[in-house]
């Protein structure tokens, strides 16, 4: 299992903050996750099922700028 901590951009409220746990939970490889109001997003996941550049892309795709 990998962890990595990436800037979240774009969020203001606690459904911004929802949305993007939601999204990031449903993956395939995320273990764990936790989204915070203040701008990241710390994800435990399987380097072996999903990458941080796709990590990245479900939160960009959703709205939201993110970066590592």
């Amino acid at each position: 299992m990998k962890n990595v901590r990436l800037t979240v951009t774009g969020m203001h409220c606690g459904g911004c903050v929802k949305s993007v746990t939601c999204l990031l939970e449903e993956l395939e490889g995320v273990t764990q996750v936790n989204v915070s109001l203040e701008g990241y997003a710390e994800i435990q996941f399987d380097e072996g099922k999903i990458t941080i550049a796709q990590l990245i892309d479900v939160i960009e795709d959703a709205g939201f700028d993110a970066t590592e």
